[in-house]
């Protein structure tokens, strides 16, 4: 395969997840903002925290002076100059996989190309408050669509591993992101924690990855903020944990390197941070800091997709 076709499928795959995980980080703050609130209390900045997990807050700010609520959805759904924005995802995923439309099933042109068609007739202004929950379900039913296309329609060689391995490194990325919300913007004051209010955000943030139920059923106990990062950290079975995501990505480049017959870096990388998500320990994390576990986990994570594109040739 040409390191051009690897390059767009890795990048569509991942614009559609990240189509979807700005609708998760929106849920976020959206659920969060309807908590009631002291407004003399600064802790409750719930949509800079949207953006700063977003890593969207630099752009946002050029161009506006302070969050709030109607100028953060706006940017994050519908703003053309937010390379995040899910505007921009939805088209540059399209884009891509127009450029190799041989290289994907009808199934899966059909799916994208009706999303972005979709998503382009909607306007702005005529998101309400009240149609918003609605909205942010369709974007994500529709990288689901996507996905199921994929799964059950793709021969499962180089398109299907470079799909899966730019699908999980974003969902990765995204669930550390929505993890770090919590404990480094969103509620700092420690007296708040195991509060009622912390409680309802913690069950707003298990919502935004699809694991209010299922936490549930696998603890069956009332919310540890311990717990809930266990499981969304090393939990192998939660398929939006970081584990789930690695030991998917760790068996797309296995599958990459028997094609190829070369194994690179980005193998050693890859097999290094499972292994630590493997024999991880939630109560280190903590001691050592849930934060600063998150920032270095994004930054090894973002290392493994250069050495990813570097070891496909994804310029060439």
């Amino acid at each position: 395969m040409l390191g051009r076709t690897a390059n767009d499928l890795y990048w569509l795959a991942r614009y559609v997840e990240r189509a979807e995980s700005m609708a998760r980080l929106i849920e976020v703050g959206y659920r969060i903002a309807l908590l009631p609130r002291d407004e003399d209390e600064g802790y409750n900045e719930e949509w800079r925290s949207t953006l700063a997990s977003a890593g969207c807050a630099e752009g946002y700010l050029a161009k506006y002076e302070t969050p709030n609520a109607r100028d953060v959805i706006n940017y994050l759904l519908f703003d053309s100059s937010n390379p995040s924005s899910v505007q921009s995802c939805l088209a540059a995923a399209r884009r891509n996989g127009r450029a190799q439309r041989t290289a994907l099933t009808r199934d899966m042109w059909v799916a994208l190309n009706d999303s972005w068609m979709e998503f382009s007739k909607i306007k702005p202004a005529d998101v309400t408050a009240n149609q918003l929950p609605d909205l942010l379900d369709w974007i994500r039913s529709r990288s689901a669509l996507f996905r199921g296309a994929m799964l059950n329609t793709i021969l499962r060689a180089d398109t299907y591993y470079f799909i899966q391995i730019g699908t999980f490194l974003e969902r990765a990325d995204n669930t550390a992101r929505i993890l770090d919300v919590k404990y480094f913007v969103l509620l700092p004051e420690i007296e708040m924690v195991g509060s009622s209010v912390d409680n309802v955000q913690w069950g707003a943030i298990l919502r935004s990855v699809s694991a209010h139920r299922s936490y549930r059923w696998v603890y069956k106990q009332n919310y540890r903020p311990w717990r809930i990062a266990e499981y969304l950290i090393f939990n192998r079975a939660m398929p939006r944990s970081l584990r789930a995501c690695y030991d998917l990505i760790n068996t797309s480049l296995d599958g990459l390197a028997q094609l190829c017959g070369a194994r690179h870096q980005c193998h050693d990388t890859s097999d290094e941070i499972r292994r630590f998500l493997c024999e991880g320990d939630i109560n280190a994390v903590f001691q050592s800091g849930l934060h600063e576990f998150l920032v270095d986990f994004i930054a090894k994570n973002n290392r493994l997709g250069h050495q990813v594109a570097e070891a496909y040739h994804f310029n060439g």
